[in-house]
Parts: structure tokens; sequence; C-alpha cells
């Protein structure tokens, strides 16, 4: 049951092309935005679609994975937990930034050209 306390499942598009850094010591990160959609009826009867985005990392190999396979619009499936940091920007406000930290990726339609 530990691993249900911050656990995230998500399945969706990525939003942009991911941004592929190599740190100190050669480790590597990845990160990108996945949009999810859920679409409904209002009580007009009207089709609506919800879009939520997401914010992912991804370290290590998976980020190989990730900068040769995936591009803007590339469907997969996330598992991970969130973390949420704080920093403060150039004006000198606090500011709050809440992450997705991949454990697991499956790509769903294969790599796009």
């Amino acid at each position: 049951m530990n691993n249900l306390r911050n656990s995230v499942r998500l399945l969706g598009h990525i939003g942009q092309n991911p941004d592929v850094k190599e740190l100190k010591g050669g480790k590597k990160m990845a990160k990108f935005s996945l949009a999810t959609s859920e679409t409904y009826r209002n009580a007009e009867g009207e089709k609506i679609t919800d879009t939520q985005w997401h914010n992912l990392v991804v370290w290590g190999k998976q980020a190989d994975v990730v900068a040769k396979y995936l591009k803007k619009g590339s469907e997969i499936s996330v598992e991970g937990k969130l973390s949420t940091r704080n920093y403060t920007d150039k004006e000198g406000n606090k500011r709050y930034s809440t992450e997705i930290i991949v454990n697991e990726l499956l790509m769903i339609g294969g790599k796009k050209d």
C-alpha cells in the first residue's frame, strides 16, 4: 500500500518536444508537458472538452528514450509521483511548481517523424 500514497497515472499527448539536458556527472533529464482531455455533455447537451496540462520530468535512461522517440503530439502513458518545489522568480516573488516524476513510460503510438 505504500506505493499508493503518492501515485499518478496519466494517458495523453505531449504538448511540445521534450527538453533534454545532460547534468553534471553525465545524468540526463527530460522535461515536457502532457495534455490529458476529458469530454462530457453539459446540462444543455453541448459536448465539452476539458484539457489539463501536466509537467513531467524523466531521468536517466528513460530520458534517452524520450529524446530519441518522443515528439510533440506523441501519445504516451506514464506512471509516477507528484513533486512540488518552490523557487524565487526574478522579481523576488516566491513561486511553486508541481511536476510528475515519471517512473514508468509507455509509448502508445510509436515513433513520430
